[in-house]
């Protein structure tokens, strides 16, 4: 799903009308009935609801949520900030369709007048007041009606977007915005939609006539959504084995981190791969080998510090032989022998590889050895998961920078590196050697504790080795499931309690949403 600008989408639903046939008309019918679809499966004992509208097109929206709503037996009333003669076009042809008396508003003080006084008192309002084609500040009027609704305690759906918002905005606002409890947009997001913070609520696309074709974005920027996904989520052959689900090798552990890479391993096996082998050091092995009794393990020589001596490296070579994808790194440590030989070893893997925690660590101040070409000039497939703090090592700055400016961040990285970039935290990014990016929209502030990220390298490892021949694919399908485990898991014992493994439990649940969720007619996730 393309983010696109607020231009971009003016240009598509001209494009929409003009090249591929579908009336203006059709398109405004289509996103009001959209919004009368959402308010009515998720708002259902709101009976009273007022519509508050604009004179333009997303006026024109609420006038056929009104209608529509009406028509299902709900008492609606339609308070139109404008003069009649000022409502044109599609917008106009709905206002007429209306099957109540609106009421119309002309000043700020008509606003606070006895009519609209008693008409307020509702159980929900529709703000269609000002679309993704304004751009802020708001005055007048419409502030007025921006500040009483917000003064209010019903709750509030944004027709688009919450008034007075800056459509193409990549972060937190100021100045005059609706309060939106949710949003509903349609064909398309824009960047508020993502980046916006405008909700805490959910935020819903619809789909409402523009072919694909119609929706170009020059943001090289998109959502991971489970209909994405669809491909890698289908039912298993029949005739299936564990061969056909690829072997992952997660090499990492050390004396008293043991459980980072037991956790790898075990998502590894959880999100589907035949088998996960975990190569750790040998006083880390009985931890990992009592963790599950799935997983196979191998003892590799340490060192005096308990890590993984260099001398290993020789059969960790054997090990890679054979194996679908390499991951490497949690618990790894950051001892100066450790991180010469890991980064030794990623410059000659030639197999599909994720790379965490001191994998990471271990090019810090070295970052011109991490290629995504291996050391003779070929491709392969290196994707790197780094937290913010990690991601502020790499590029040579502090957090705070990272955090100012994730995506630009990660673009830099990727491209320079020829490796895919996961950046985690709240809308975790991912992005591809070209620059080409996807924002995850699932995951919460539970998942904010030790060992998640270990949770992550595994999942990706195993979508890769299943499925080869949509790796890239596989990489966003493990970060957008990864999250809806945490979501699931959310549900079930709130943010406070949440640990890492809760996330293991969480898989199964996960997979049964996404596929369902790659059905539904409308693609939504939480503010």
């Amino acid at each position: 799903m393309k983010i696109v600008t607020a231009a971009e989408m003016r240009a598509i639903d001209h494009a929409t009308s003009e090249r591929f046939g579908v009336p203006s008309l059709t398109l405004m019918e289509n996103a009001g009935s959209g919004v009368a679809e959402q308010v009515l499966a998720h708002y259902r004992t709101a009976q009273k609801i007022v519509v508050l509208c604009g004179k333009g097109n997303n006026g024109g929206d609420g006038f056929v949520a009104a209608r529509r709503l009406h028509q299902q037996g709900k008492t609606v009333q339609v308070i139109l900030l404008a003069d009649r003669v000022d409502v044109r076009g599609d917008a106009a042809v709905m206002f007429d369709k209306l099957p109540m008396a609106p009421i119309v508003v002309h000043s700020s003080e008509d606003l606070h007048g006895d009519q609209v006084r008693l008409a307020l008192p509702a159980d929900l309002y529709l703000d269609a007041i000002l679309g993704t084609g304004f751009k802020p500040p708001v005055s007048g009027l419409y502030a007025n009606a921006i500040a009483l609704m917000n003064g209010s305690e019903v709750p509030i759906v944004a027709v688009d977007i919450p008034s007075g918002a800056d459509a193409d905005a990549m972060g937190p606002q100021p100045g005059m915005i609706a309060r939106a409890d949710s949003i509903i947009t349609f064909t398309a997001p824009r960047p508020a939609h993502v980046f916006g913070a405008l909700t805490t609520g959910p935020i819903c696309v619809a789909e409402i006539g523009s072919p694909p074709e119609a929706i170009i974005s020059s943001l090289q920027l998109n959502v991971i959504t489970a209909r994405d996904l669809a491909p890698l989520l289908g039912p298993r052959p029949v005739e299936s084995n564990k061969g056909n689900y690829g072997h992952v090798l997660v090499v990492g552990g050390s004396r008293g981190k043991a459980g980072s890479v037991a956790m790898a391993g075990m998502s590894a096996l959880r999100t589907g791969a035949g088998l996960a082998t975990v190569a750790t050091a040998e006083s880390a092995l009985p931890t990992v080998a009592g963790f599950h009794p799935e997983l196979m393990t191998e003892p590799l020589e340490e060192s005096a510090q308990g890590t993984i001596a260099a001398k290993a490296v020789e059969r960790i070579n054997a090990l890679i032989k054979g194996k679908s994808v390499l991951a490497i790194g949690p618990g790894i440590s950051q001892f100066p022998e450790t991180s010469e030989w890991v980064r030794s070893l990623v410059s000659q893997v030639d197999i599909p590889m994720v790379l965490d925690a001191d994998g990471l660590n271990a090019f810090d101040g070295r970052t011109e050895d991490l290629k995504g070409n291996d050391l003779n000039g070929k491709d392969r497939l290196l994707v790197i998961t780094p937290h913010p703090g990690e991601m502020a090592r790499l590029s040579g700055c502090s957090i705070a920078e990272v955090q100012k400016d994730r995506l630009g961040r990660a673009r830099r990285f990727a491209r320079e590196h020829e490796v895919i970039v996961v950046l985690k935290g709240h809308r975790t990014l991912v992005v591809q050697p070209n620059g080409e990016a996807w924002v995850n929209m699932t995951g919460n502030p539970g998942m904010s504790t030790g060992g998640t990220g270990d949770i992550l390298t595994g999942m990706v490892a195993a979508m890769i080795a299943q499925n080869p021949n949509a790796a890239r694919l596989a990489v966003m399908a493990a970060v957008h499931l990864h999250g809806l485990a945490g979501d699931v898991m959310l549900d079930s014992i709130g943010e406070h309690s949440m640990v890492a493994t809760d996330l293991l439990r969480g898989l199964p649940a996960a997979f049964r949403r996404a596929q369902s969720t790659s059905r539904a007619g409308f693609v939504c996730w939480n503010g």
